[in-house]
């Protein structure tokens, strides 16, 4: 804890959900305090309790009445495609016309028409049409956002949507993750030459997103329509050559193991995860790792598999929620509708859905001691909301109660 006499911003007559107790609660403090130094909570608890060293007037002190509103941590969309080129709304509408899978992709849609705009789009362009998608989720409260490639589906590509990423936290003040997910499909020059591809994604473009510097974590989409499990091992070897964590989506359409693999090399997370089993969830467990929940693209797709929720918390899996925001399964970039959707559509608790947007969402990107709890020493990116019960989080949409945002102690909404 730092000297009182340090304090740049005290809140007063604030309540906190800290969510340093995971799901279980919201960590809940009444009648709250909390101070910020050098971007970092300095203290909180109970008002009454106050250093008896501190006075308002010997202090230069920004003192903010909270008026009885609720403080959390800054909102952690941990799964997110949010740069990418055109949209896919000529295909929901040929959908909803009765069009099949494979009519859509026979016409040239699908993730080929996103990759096709996405090769055509320069730097500037990318930049342009994902900063609204950005803006959308930091004026609903997020302050972290991971974002993954995988629409380039060539080294130029790829690279340009990483640079991009990186560009947005110059744009805004949000702290981005990048994810490369190289191994995200088959562009249409390999479309019967997976290995071929997978050469180019392990020995040419991971190379090269290492070297600039330009990835936190590598993903890989281990499904039928993606690649299978001997595949996606070659790609988590290549990054566990360069140091880099492991993510994957998993058992979104049918139970491969991709789950009980990623396990096998301490990865992150696995995300999607419908049609995961017990024996994928023990050895999430045993590993450490996190389950992300992205009910979007369950509403999206009209999904019926449910999560094994009820499995996941009898062995006590962290769950973290997303947006999964894309062009093409979930084109949603509303995290309060998340975590709506997580306790009307996989009967999450409100304190499970709020616990999977800050602390999970953090442990979900590798931040668990920086990010996503309010504790002393972690970064004061802190939300204030109008709001008299943390629930009302979970429990409506469409009117944003966001009243104060703070990123590394200042303020930016």
């Amino acid at each position: 804890m730092t000297n009182s006499k340090d304090w740049q911003t005290l809140y007063i007559n604030v309540n906190l959900a800290t969510m340093t107790d995971g799901s279980n609660s919201y960590g809940e403090i009444t009648q709250a305090a909390l101070a910020i130094s050098n971007g970092k909570i300095a203290w909180l608890g109970k008002e009454s309790d106050l250093p008896a060293d501190f006075s308002e007037k010997d202090h230069d002190v920004d003192i903010i009445d909270g008026k009885g509103r609720w403080l959390t941590p800054g909102l952690i969309d941990c799964h997110t495609h949010l740069v990418y080129g055109g949209n896919r709304a000529n295909e929901f509408e040929m959908r909803l016309q009765g069009k099949s899978y494979q009519e859509i992709a026979n016409a040239g849609g699908g993730i080929v028409s996103t990759v096709s705009a996405t090769r055509k789009a320069s730097e500037a362009e990318l930049l342009a049409s994902a900063l609204p998608r950005l803006t959308a989720l930091h004026q609903q409260g997020v302050t972290t956002v991971e974002i993954k490639s995988g629409y380039g589906l060539d080294t130029v590509n790829e690279i340009k949507m990483l640079k991009v990423a990186g560009l947005l936290a110059d744009e805004l003040p949000v702290t981005i993750k990048r994810t490369f997910l190289g191994a995200h499909a088959l562009p249409t020059e390999y479309k019967d030459n997976a290995d071929g591809y997978l050469d180019i994604v392990c020995n040419e473009m991971l190379p090269q997103v290492v070297k600039d510097n330009l990835a936190d974590a590598v993903d890989v989409f281990c499904e039928g329509i993606g690649f299978s499990l001997e595949q996606t091992k070659r790609v988590f070897d290549a990054a566990r050559s360069h140091n880099l964590p492991i993510k994957v989506h998993a058992e979104q359409l049918s139970n491969l193991g991709a789950s009980e693999l990623a396990a096998n090399y301490d990865a992150l997370s696995s995300d999607h995860i419908e049609f995961l089993d017990e024996a994928g969830i023990k050895a999430m467990k045993k590993s450490g790792m996190t389950a992300v929940l992205l009910p979007g693209a369950f509403y999206f797709l009209r999904e019926t598999q449910l999560p094994p929720i009820d499995l996941l918390r009898k062995h006590q899996v962290p769950m973290a929620v997303a947006t999964d925001a894309n062009p093409g399964t979930s084109p949603i970039h509303n995290i309060h509708l998340m975590l709506n959707m997580a306790c009307t559509l996989f009967k999450l608790t409100p304190s499970e859905a709020l616990a999977g947007i800050t602390c999970y969402g953090a442990k979900a990107l590798g931040l668990t001691a920086s990010k996503g709890q309010l504790a002393v020493g972690y970064d004061a990116d802190i939300a204030l909301w109008n709001i008299e019960q943390p629930a009302e989080l979970c429990y409506q949409f469409g009117v944003n109660p966001l009243a104060a945002l703070y990123q590394a102690g200042k303020r930016v909404i």
